[in-house]
C-alpha cells in the first residue's frame, strides 16, 4: 500500500506530549534547547537518532517508532523528487 505524504513526526509528537506541556519544560526535560524542539514540533528539523533515544525514554515509547516515521517522511518526499542521472550498476 502505497503511503500518501505522511505527517512529520514532529506533528504526531505534538500529540504525545502531555496536556499543559510547554515547549520550553518539554525542551528542558528532553535536555534539548527550546530551539532544537520547537523546530521539531513545527516540521523544521527532522528527528535525529539521538532524540528519537531522548524521546524513547521521556515518552516511553521506541526509538524505532520516531525514527521509522522520520524515514517514511524523509523517504515519501525524495519519491516527489526522484534523483536524475542515476543508472543500474548490475546488467
Amino acid at each position: 500500500m502505497e503511503m500518501h505524504n505522511p505527517a512529520h513526526p514532529g506533528e504526531v509528537l505534538k500529540e504525545y506530549l502531555p496536556e499543559g506541556v510547554s515547549v520550553t519544560e518539554a525542551a528542558k526535560k528532553l535536555g534539548v534547547s527550546r530551539q532544537a524542539f520547537s523546530a521539531i514540533i513545527n516540521g523544521r528539523a527532522g528527528i535525529t537518532a539521538d532524540m528519537a533515544l531522548r524521546l524513547s525514554k521521556a515518552l516511553g515509547t521506541s526509538p524505532d517508532l520516531w525514527l521509522g516515521m522520520q524515514m517514511q517522511y524523509d523517504l515519501w518526499h525524495a519519491k516527489q523528487k526522484p534523483p536524475k542521472g542515476v543508472q543500474r550498476l548490475a546488467a
